[in-house]
């Protein structure tokens, strides 16, 4: 992590506009803060991209966008990366935030950050329009800095994705897990799932019973597993008719993040404020 940083640190110091790949369906416990830092502490302006906003709920997507872009230095805008259209945008907004570079002499140096497993180098492979990047539905796909110059006016800085030594929520941490920015070996997927159904059970209830076909009435979040086990018919064999929980939790993932149970964000400003809040708290004995 300290080499990383430090490389960030080299890499951002000749760059003109960041370029923040966030998830749109919980971008704030997609950023990570360390990004914020360096460019902070550079005073470079960041362009934050809310990929996977096919995915995400477009009410909550247009509340942070208006939450990020009262922000000084910060342009945000709602993206596919798997949509050449929406990628080809990136430049001229890029070239908004660093008017200095538009004198058709220095290149705009842009510098890709994120988390893993956010859409990075798909959005590389759209600028360039030729796979220079490997992509793949698991972290930490890219393991090195690559630096690819689309002609004599733009330069693009593709970095691997970096996570933060401890994430300080345990919400985030879930969060992250649901959206496959976290390995599966990190968490178990009982317990996020387990998070993933009170959620759905408190904003998108009505989902889980198109989806599932079951009434979610008076059921908590592992009721919603048990249900979908039962539905699915997720069995553990010899165990006389017992569920299996981790095959049900695995469905329910799945379908999360393929967007089989429509377009779902897992926070809001609003509740990350809220959340923020109770964190700071003192709990009571």
């Amino acid at each position: 992590m300290t080499s990383a940083r430090r490389k960030a640190a080299e890499t951002m110091a000749l760059t003109d506009v960041v370029v923040e790949v966030l998830d749109a369906r919980c971008p704030e416990a997609s950023s990570n803060p360390m990004i914020r830092e360096l460019r902070l502490a550079r005073q470079r302006p960041c362009l934050r991209l809310l990929n996977k906003a096919d995915l995400a709920d477009p009410v909550a997507t247009k509340a942070w966008l208006e939450f990020y872009n009262k922000q000084p230095g910060v342009k945000a805008v709602a993206i596919s990366c798997k949509k050449p259209g929406d990628a080809a945008k990136v430049p001229s907004l890029c070239q908004g935030l660093a008017p200095h570079r538009n004198d058709g002499v220095k290149p705009l140096r842009i510098m890709i950050m994120g988390i893993p497993n956010v859409g990075k180098s798909t959005l590389l492979n759209a600028l360039v329009k030729k796979r220079v990047a490997a992509v793949g539905d698991e972290p930490a796909v890219t393991k090195q800095q690559q630096r690819i110059d689309l002609g004599p006016c733009l330069t693009l800085v593709d970095t691997p994705g970096l996570m933060w030594p401890k994430i300080e929520h345990d919400t985030d941490g879930y969060m992250l897990a649901a959206s496959h920015a976290i390995g599966t070996n990190a968490v178990m997927e009982e317990e996020v799932a387990t998070f993933l159904a009170g959620l759905l059970l408190e904003h998108y209830a009505d989902r889980i019973s198109a989806r599932y076909g079951f009434p979610v009435a008076g059921v908590d979040a592992v009721g919603v597993i048990e249900g979908i086990a039962k539905k699915r018919g997720c069995l553990i064999r010899g165990r006389g008719g017992e569920f299996d929980i981790e095959k049900a939790s695995l469905i329910l993932l799945t379908d999360y993040r393929g967007g089989a149970l429509g377009r779902i964000s897992l926070e809001t400003p609003e509740t990350r404020a809220a959340m923020l809040a109770a964190a700071a708290t003192p709990q009571s004995c």
